[in-house]
């Protein structure tokens, strides 16, 4: 019995690196001997970081309407795009283009490198969208986005129906509705292989995972962790990391397996990994921007 479980231990690292992950077992996340470090303060509330190739971040600054850069290389901020849509959560496709949910409009953009807007999704069968929230585009270009109901100035009888996961396929050129049960979810990411899907409800504090269909379609629902989320992201090892108080990491069995602590005056909101060598976890909480080295790198 000892061997055959021996051997299955081995065959289960196997098939996880050739998923793409690696992995040090029981080994802390978070580098030796760093600590939270307030990168800047003084926005109105910050979302939706995304890090490019470089390893520079780019989050939003809702309220002030605009996009900001954090540079990798020298850690100073600047304005990247204003207006923007009243964008919220970010994404890079394998392109470096800038996908973001714009829920001024109820809708959905690719920005280029030189700020050019092309705009991917305005409605779902001729309803306007609630507020898309947050994204990920998965490694062949299909995007879900959730969209919650947190505000709208458009009228209700315009609106889709409840809150729900969408996914636009590859060409961009059609839409569907992948999840009707979940309360409001927002935070969202996917597995660097594509196959599985995190979603956090926020109205019912609980993320779901899902594995992804070649069409897009989400199937094999189940509960991950009894939290939900506004931000997530993913490390190397197969981490999630959700964002509420702090932010709280789970192994990919839903296992706890750190807490970060953020000051009490910021609310955390979401979470990514950037910097040059993609070890930086950037973490955006309402008035200000923090950063904490760690020990792995994001998913990539």
């Amino acid at each position: 019995m000892r061997t055959m479980k021996a051997f299955g231990c081995t065959l289960l690292a196997v098939l996880l690196l050739i998923a793409g992950y690696t992995f040090a077992a029981d080994a802390p996340i978070i580098a030796p001997g760093a600590k939270l470090e307030k990168l800047a303060e003084g926005y109105s509330f910050t979302e939706g970081p995304a890090a490019d190739g470089d390893g520079n971040v780019f989050f939003t600054d809702d309220p002030n309407n605009r996009i900001v850069e954090w540079h990798a290389a020298d850690g100073k901020f600047s304005d990247w795009l204003k207006p923007a849509g009243r964008a919220n959560g970010t994404y890079f496709d394998k392109v470096g283009n800038l996908i973001v949910v714009a829920p001024e409009k109820g809708e959905l953009w690719s920005i280029a490198p030189d700020r050019t807007v092309t705009v991917l999704v305005t409605n779902f069968e001729g309803q306007s969208f609630n507020g898309p929230n947050d994204l990920w585009v998965r490694p062949d270009g299909g995007i879900y986005f959730t969209d919650p109901d947190f505000y709208s100035p458009r009228d209700q009888s315009t609106r889709v129906d409840g809150q729900h996961v969408y996914f636009v396929t590859p060409d961009r050129k059609t839409v569907s509705r992948v999840t009707t049960d979940l309360k409001k979810p927002n935070g969202i990411i996917g597995t660097p292989d594509g196959k599985m899907l995190y979603v956090a409800d926020y109205g019912a504090s609980k993320t779901f995972v899902y594995d992804i269909r070649p069409d897009g379609g989400l199937t094999n629902k189940r509960l991950f962790c009894n939290l939900g989320s506004d931000g997530m992201t993913i490390d190397a090892e197969g981490n999630v990391y959700l964002t509420m108080i702090g932010v709280t990491v789970f192994d990919r069995t839903g296992k706890r397996v750190e807490h970060i602590d953020v000051p009490i005056e910021d609310t955390t909101t979401n979470v990514t990994f950037g910097g040059k060598d993609n070890d930086l976890l950037f973490i955006t909480a309402t008035g200000s921007v923090y950063g904490l080295k760690m020990r792995v790198k994001g998913a990539r």
